[in-house]
């Protein structure tokens, strides 16, 4: 985990997806490379 909170938003509060493995805006419905549907919110390792 990252040290600072601002640090851990930015590294963690994406969405990955599925298809292509690109990296999205948080908000996003639709990959922006590929076009799928398929996201997922990034996994965060557990302490």
């Amino acid at each position: 985990m990252a040290r600072f909170p601002e640090a851990e938003n930015r590294l963690f509060h994406v969405k990955i997806c599925r298809k292509c493995k690109a990296r999205n805006p948080w908000l996003a419905d639709k990959c922006r490379k590929c076009g799928s549907k398929s996201l997922r919110t990034k996994k965060k390792e557990k302490r």
